[in-house]
């Protein structure tokens, strides 16, 4: 499984809907399941970003089409990352040569 960090923004359409918002990532939880995506933390956050999430997903592909579907909502914009293990990283640099 592959492990992603999302930035995760809200529009001015999710900023009206605040008070939703918990709702909201419950509904996307369950929906991000159905489509091979594990959100295994999320965290409402001050700062320079409204929230930040680490999922997983077998691929680049799949953690794509979960955010282009939460996306189109139009509460959120995300930035999401492709993180590695120490594990991985190591993997990674073994084929550096």
């Amino acid at each position: 499984m592959a492990t992603f960090i999302a930035l995760i923004d809200w529009t001015e359409q999710g900023v009206k809907g605040f008070r939703e918002s918990v709702d909201r990532y419950e509904a996307a939880r369950d929906r991000f399941e159905q489509m091979g995506v594990r959100l295994t933390q999320v965290y409402w956050t001050l700062g320079g970003h409204d929230m930040v999430a680490v999922a997983e997903a077998d691929d680049d592909e799949t953690m794509a089409a979960a955010t282009l579907t939460l996306g189109a909502q139009g509460n959120l914009r995300t930035t999401t990352m492709r993180a590695f293990s120490a594990d991985e990283m190591r993997t990674v640099i073994a084929k550096t040569g």
